[in-house]
């Protein structure tokens, strides 16, 4: 391992600077002796292991030299200073450097209880470091992804309760943090490590459906690189045509997205996907101009990233063809050099010519949103909101939308005009009362899209921002950056009228959840000093409403009873759980071998009764002489739910059931029954079963049924046989 990283420094650096590399190796060994690692190997192989990765991105000696010592000052009694005198400047300061991350880690991990890894106070606290690292000399974080990249490799010697912990970190943290700097490689073997610990059962299943498949995939895709290589040889094109591998997480990301929508694994787009590789940006065009001509593309699947490029200096083209037989096929185009940026991103631009990434005149530009980052969190006002405004804002995927002048304006996806209208001003976002896409009138919760041309429809005055666009469930804003103003401009009212307006919220919200608990107790669980200054804190918006709704969620999940007694039978689902590869066929378990989460299954397709599920060793299979039924399946996620009972008071109109159905549908809520009665008056009461997973979920259907017109009040019933008003002048009609 000692000769493979001098051997790979060498094929990238001159001599001079792999000597650096090497008493660094030297040293590191020296201080590492006699040390192991919970997997009984020499410690060493850690700091080595971490210092090869960044060998891969063709990293600088320093960084090399920094890597292999990241440990020495926790470990062996080092100090900063001495670095210095035997290493120089630099390796002292980024040693330093990843040493104060891996402390703040230590100091998180110091108990065995992985909920204490969970609190978005230490992950904020995580995240403000390393930002305030990068801002200093961005390779503090490339040694600190490299270190817990081999970290999660050997993450199977922790502690069940560490692995989950760590393995949550890694993926709310470090991938996305990798993805938006880039690195492409990183983020997706950060992923799928994470998965593989925090999803076993999920992740097997994703495994084995992709390796149930891959000789097939591998055959035709082949194929189809063939073909493309040749046609792209007679239109006088260099080009590199390849398969390009799938991730199992993100396979796992499509499956979950597809399910949602009814679809099977089959139905994945790119399951089969090529990269086309070519020298000159010109050459990206005339390549797709072939892959277009050669098969037809489907709509709506084009993205042009090379001339719109992804905050993280992502660029490509992106279309997905039906190729030979059919079958969709997701084809890439880019240069070499975009290549390099897709796979290693900021790494690339800091390459192992000293000082590189300062010459570089677009690096300081592509790394403005670290910037804006850092003026963030001077502002926020608390952790939670920091750590909301990084994964809005910055770690998501971004849309491109124009104002009416045609400037371009870059937004997080599934941004709204609201988040449109706060970016362009802060005094716009306040007298926002509409918005015209692409010259038609818009609801404000409106999802904006890639081209979207967006006018702001503004009042005269500033008649200041609802309260509701704060609330998640409604949809209205998307960015931490119009949540900020918007309850920046909240917390400036006068705290006696944000007092009532909080406390009508909080008895609005506790009494439609029918939860039962004190004053004193929501105070202490939500961190606040006394009542008032809670309901001032909801009134302002400081406190959400969907907050208070997951506090009373936790709270309720540790007794029994989110269930109601529903008035008419209820028949909950045979199991909660879904079985990956079937897509929404009817499924159902055998009774005959019962199989639960964990066996080895395979389904039986009956003539009447969908797919059943039985064992694999299950005796009534053994003489099964129809093959052709058998279909295999995997365990998907459990769910457990439980049925509530709605009373929604509504004016009677046409499509009236329809839209509750629908809002109710549109939370990914099933309605078990509704029974409608209509009054004489006008009015219609209608009462719901429906089956939720916890609390949270009930809120937010709660939010969407309140949103649908002509609804005046939605309430839960505890249980019981609800009152029935107006026996007389009622008539009663189910669905």
């Amino acid at each position: 391992m000692t000769t493979g990283l001098l051997e790979q420094a060498r094929s990238y650096l001159p001599e001079e600077k792999v000597g650096l590399v090497a008493d660094a190796l030297a040293f590191a060994t020296e201080l590492h002796a006699g040390q192991s690692r919970r997997s009984g190997g020499p410690y060493i192989e850690h700091p080595i292991s971490a210092a090869r990765y960044l060998a891969d991105l063709r990293l600088d000696a320093t960084t090399l030299a920094a890597a292999l010592l990241h440990d020495v000052i926790e470990d062996c009694g080092v100090s900063a200073e001495d670095l210095h005198k035997r290493f120089g400047p630099e390796v002292a300061r980024l040693v330093d450097g990843v040493t104060k991350l891996t402390r703040l880690d230590l100091l998180q991990s110091a108990s065995e209880d992985a909920a204490a890894h969970k609190n978005s106070s230490a992950q904020a606290e995580s995240l403000r470091k390393m930002l305030l690292a990068m801002a200093k000399d961005i390779r503090v974080v490339l040694i600190k992804l490299a270190d817990r990249l081999h970290n999660m490799r050997t993450l199977g010697v922790m502690s069940p309760s560490h692995r989950v912990a760590i393995s949550q970190e890694t993926l709310d943290i470090y991938a996305p943090l990798a993805n938006r700097l880039g690195m492409g490689e990183f983020k997706w073997q950060l992923e799928d490590l994470a998965f593989r610990y925090l999803q076993p059962n999920q992740y097997r299943a994703t495994y084995r459906l992709l390796a149930g498949k891959r000789e097939e995939r591998e055959a035709y895709v082949h194929q189809v690189t063939q073909v493309l290589n040749r046609e792209l040889a007679r239109a006088g094109l260099q080009a590199e045509v390849s398969g390009r591998p799938k991730h199992i997480y993100s396979i796992y990301q499509k499956t979950q997205s597809y399910a949602a929508q009814g679809k099977q694994f089959g139905d994945i787009y790119d399951l089969f996907a090529v990269r086309v590789l070519v020298p000159h940006v010109s050459d990206c065009y005339g390549a797709l101009g072939v892959v277009h001509a050669l098969w037809h593309p489907v709509p709506g699947q084009f993205d042009d990233y090379i001339a719109n490029p992804k905050e993280n200096m992502y660029q490509s083209l992106h279309t997905t063809v039906r190729c030979i037989g059919g079958v969709p096929i997701e084809v890439q185009v880019r240069t070499t050099q975009m290549h390099q940026v897709a796979e290693y991103g900021v790494a690339s631009h800091w390459s192992y010519k000293e000082g590189s990434a300062a010459k570089d005149g677009h690096f300081d530009e592509k790394m403005a949103w670290l910037r804006q980052l850092l003026e963030w969190q001077r502002d926020v006002s608390g952790a939670e909101e920091f750590l909301e405004s990084v994964k809005t804002d910055i770690f998501n995927d971004q849309v491109f939308v124009y104002t009416p002048k045609g400037e371009i304006k870059e937004l997080p996806s599934g941004a709204t005009p609201i988040d449109f209208a706060y970016l362009i001003h802060t005094n716009l976002g306040h007298r926002c009362i509409g918005a015209k896409v692409n010259g038609r009138l818009m609801s404000l919760g409106y999802q904006l899209s890639n081209g979207d041309t967006v006018e702001v429809l503004a009042s005269k005055v500033a008649r200041g921002p609802s309260l509701d666009w704060l609330n998640p469930h409604l949809g209205y804003t998307r960015t931490a950056n119009a949540r900020q103003k918007i309850r920046a401009w909240l917390r400036h009212q006068e705290r006696t009228t944000n007092i009532q307006r909080g406390r009508d919220l909080l008895k609005k919200e506790v009494r439609r959840l029918n939860a039962v608990i004190t004053e004193s107790k929501l105070v202490r669980i939500l961190k606040q000093d006394s009542i008032e200054d809670l309901h001032a804190a909801l009134g302002s918006g400081t406190i959400s409403i969907a907050q208070v709704a997951a506090r009373l969620s936790a709270q309720q999940d540790t007794k029994p009873g989110l269930a109601t007694e529903p008035a008419t039978p209820l028949t909950l689902p045979s199991t909660g759980i879904q079985v990956l590869g079937v897509g929404d066929l009817l499924t159902r378990l055998a009774l005959c071998c019962q199989p639960v989460p964990g066996d080895q299954i395979v389904g039986y397709v009956t003539r009447l009764r969908g797919v059943t599920v039985h064992r694999q060793d299950c005796p009534n299979l053994r003489h099964e002489a129809e093959s052709e039924r058998f279909i295999p399946v995997s365990w998907g996620q459990t769910q457990n739910l439980y049925p509530v009972r709605l009373r929604i008071a509504a004016w009677d109109r046409v499509g009236l059931l329809r839209d509750i159905t629908a809002s109710v549908s549109a939370e990914g809520v099933s309605i078990s029954s509704v029974q409608t009665n209509v009054h004489d008056d006008g009015m219609v009461s209608s009462n719901l079963t429906i089956l939720v997973s916890n609390m949270t979920q009930l809120s937010r259907v709660f939010a969407r049924l309140e949103g649908v017109r002509g609804i005046a009040s939605v309430d839960r019933i505890s249980g019981g046989r609800p009152p029935s008003a107006r026996k007389a002048e009622s008539k009663t009609r189910s669905a």
